[in-house]
């Protein structure tokens, strides 16, 4: 059996059992949850949204079901995997992993209520307004996609002799141009020269790595990324291997051993997005639900790590951190 079968198989109790079982379980709304990530490395999230569930008052296995799709990274996958949950007739579409998962979801129904965790759903045409969505989509956005260049900056300010700057971005990913333009408009700011290495399976990720190492680079920004995400102890560890000082979008990689990661609260996103999933089942319209802002950005430094690097980490970047990891 291939790993990608096995996990779809076994992971999550909901995703371990048909579809139609669940439906003749119990009279239960079934929520389908398609997601670009992968089920190890969202475990947390998942906590998340099962929590913004339970504080609506449904909870998994008594009073709802959840049936789990992954794409594991693998976007063309999508597509079929949110034909699936609209042919099984799902209650609700909680669509998450960025703009790819969103749209595959938007594109398998106008009718099922959807919402999405993704960053810039104006842009990708997902709602009308943030403040009236329209349609059957809404959005928790957590902006992830748009703070390339405060990552930039974050990183030169500890690594300011680094003049040369990677930039590792995945080309199947549709936000990476808006992340590269963010990031390249900031370099130049500030004089330093940036570097763009592409990445889209795991070999290209060892190979970028080799090649950042052999150009001499000083820092790297790691494009926001749900295929990043579910690569991420390869990338942390071929950070590690390399020696490159390396700034990421989500806390986890800092937990992990990155050195620094800025960036919106996923957990708290996907809490949101599960308390706005919890809304629709009680009769909400996605049209008349706000897009949700994020109002807190997390920046966290692995003092660990930076000793390793040989960097020092100055006490002022240090005050200014939400976490510091010792």
């Amino acid at each position: 059996m291939r790993r990608r079968e096995f996990v779809l198989l076994f992971s999550g109790a909901a995703a371990a059992r048909p579809l139609a079982a669940l439906a003749q379980q119990n009279t239960a709304p079934v929520i389908g949850f398609l997601s670009s990530r992968s089920p190890n490395e969202s475990e947390a999230v998942v906590a998340a949204f099962r929590q913004g569930l339970s504080d609506l008052g449904y909870v998994e296995g008594k009073n709802v079901n959840i049936a789990f799709r992954w794409a594991e990274g693998d976007y063309d996958r999508l597509p079929e995997l949110a034909a699936e949950l609209v042919d099984a007739h799902v209650a609700m579409i909680a669509s998450v992993g960025g703009s790819v998962s969103a749209l595959a979801a938007k594109s398998a129904t106008k009718t099922i209520p959807i919402v999405a965790v993704t960053s810039d759903p104006l842009k990708d045409g997902l709602v009308a307004s943030f403040n009236r969505p329209g349609g059957n989509i809404t959005v928790v956005s957590p902006f992830a996609t748009l703070l390339s260049s405060k990552r930039l900056g974050l990183l030169r300010e500890l690594v300011p002799t680094a003049s040369l700057i990677g930039l590792l971005v995945n080309p199947k990913f549709p936000d990476s141009t808006t992340q590269l333009e963010d990031a390249e408009g900031a370099a130049h700011k500030i004089g330093a020269q940036t570097l763009v290495v592409n990445a889209s399976s795991e070999q290209e990720i060892d190979a970028a790595f080799a090649s950042l190492s052999r150009q001499k680079i000083g820092a790297l920004v790691l494009g926001s990324d749900p295929f990043f995400d579910t690569r991420r102890d390869q990338i942390v560890t071929l950070a590690a291997h390399y020696a490159l000082p390396t700034v990421y979008a989500q806390r986890v990689y800092a937990v992990a051993g990155g050195l620094m990661s800025y960036g919106p609260s996923f957990v708290d996103s996907y809490r949101q997005a599960g308390i706005y999933a919890g809304r629709v089942l009680k009769g909400d319209k996605p049209a008349d639900l706000p897009v949700i802002q994020p109002t807190r950005f997390e920046l966290v430094i692995n003092l660990k790590t930076a000793k390793a690097l040989g960097l020092k980490v100055p006490i002022s970047m240090q005050l200014l951190a939400d976490e510091v990891i010792e």
